[in-house]
């Protein structure tokens, strides 16, 4: 007999099918601080493990992948988004010098397919493994009548910590520091909403696009670039000031967030050549430079400021571990508060 819940359009069976397709990904990213597994009411994570910290910070993050998943959902594929979703949670933590210890993640969807979830988790769970964070627990929310069947969005949150006198940020930043930028993998997940205006009233998500090289489909679903772990590596071996996720709002915005009031981070155009997908998001939608600069990441994805001298032991840790990286400018003296300047054309 069916029950009144399922009547209502709730499948609590299919949901449970996908907890137990996902407990092998998940398992995948366990540290040695988490206590028991998944379907519990909470995650525990051993807070003893911050005892050996001087004057522990705990740092925390929340945020989702945007209007990216409507790519996934169009394209059927569900296993990259993960890669988003933990890229957009543990780099906001890292960029104050924190490690990321553990996350939780969120699934509102109208339908639950199990094979989905399983493999929306699957990509979260191998980007925490890969950056040694722990998948504590999460949520996969029904919502018939409020989503279609075939809707679904995903988020998280995440915690990290630093030692208080290791915090990065605005009061470290000095006149004459470097500004080094990171490669990103793409668009990652931020201007989708432009990105798709633009792009899908021109092609097809299954065409062939000859400046790309591949199909729309598969550009737009390139996974977010996640640096927690390429960037820990660094501050083991070089000194940093303050570091910059390029995300939402573009390259001189986000990097404004970490200066302090009276410099100027003065950036040059010429230092890099933007990727394909920008430069025809750029042409197709006749956006202009502000526009476009001020919306997605033009190809870079992290900036690092740091002393000068510093510089060259920061690019060897990156190109050691596969991390493009190139001197995109410096900082100098200015008025008023922090703010970031782009100059020039590019490469």
């Amino acid at each position: 007999m069916t029950s009144a819940y399922a009547q209502a359009g709730v499948d609590i069976d299919a949901g449970d099918l996908a907890v137990e397709l996902m407990k092998e990904s998940i398992a995948r990213s366990r540290r040695p601080e988490v206590l028991g597994g998944i379907g519990g009411f909470a995650g525990l994570f051993d807070a003893s493990a911050l005892a050996g910290y001087r004057h522990p910070l705990l740092a925390t993050s929340t945020d989702g992948v945007g209007t990216k998943v409507d790519i996934a959902r169009q394209m059927g594929v569900y296993d990259t988004i993960g890669y988003d979703l933990v890229g957009m949670l543990i780099d906001d933590l890292v960029v104050v010098g924190a490690e990321p210890l553990f996350m939780t993640d969120y699934i509102a969807c109208g339908k639950v397919y199990p094979q989905r979830i399983a493999d929306i988790v699957s990509g979260v769970a191998s980007a925490c493994a890969e950056n040694n964070v722990a998948l504590l627990g999460g949520e996969t929310a029904e919502h018939p009548g409020l989503l279609g069947p075939e809707e679904f969005d995903i988020a998280g949150a995440t915690t990290g910590v630093v030692e208080k006198d290791e915090l990065l940020g605005p009061d470290r930043v000095k006149v004459g520091d470097a500004v080094l930028a990171l490669a990103s993998s793409g668009l990652h997940s931020n201007g989708y909403s432009l990105v798709r205006h633009v792009l899908l009233e021109r092609f097809a998500l299954a065409e062939e696009v000859p400046e790309l090289g591949r199909t729309l489909g598969e550009e737009l679903l390139v996974p977010t670039k996640v640096y927690a772990a390429d960037l820990l590596a660094v501050l083991q071996r070089a000194e940093v000031h303050a570091m910059s996720h390029i995300t939402g709002g573009g390259l001189a915005n986000n990097l404004a967030r970490v200066l302090p009031d009276g410099v100027v981070a003065q950036l040059s155009r010429s230092t890099w050549t933007p990727p394909a997908i920008f430069q025809l998001v750029q042409a197709v939608g006749e956006v202009s430079v502000p526009d476009i600069e001020a919306t997605l990441n033009m190809g870079v994805g992290m900036v690092l400021i740091l002393p000068e001298d510093e510089v060259e032991a920061a690019q060897d840790v990156l190109t050691g571990r596969g991390v493009n990286s190139w001197l995109l400018g410096e900082i100098a003296q200015g008025e008023g508060p922090g703010s970031a300047v782009l100059s020039g054309e590019h490469a």
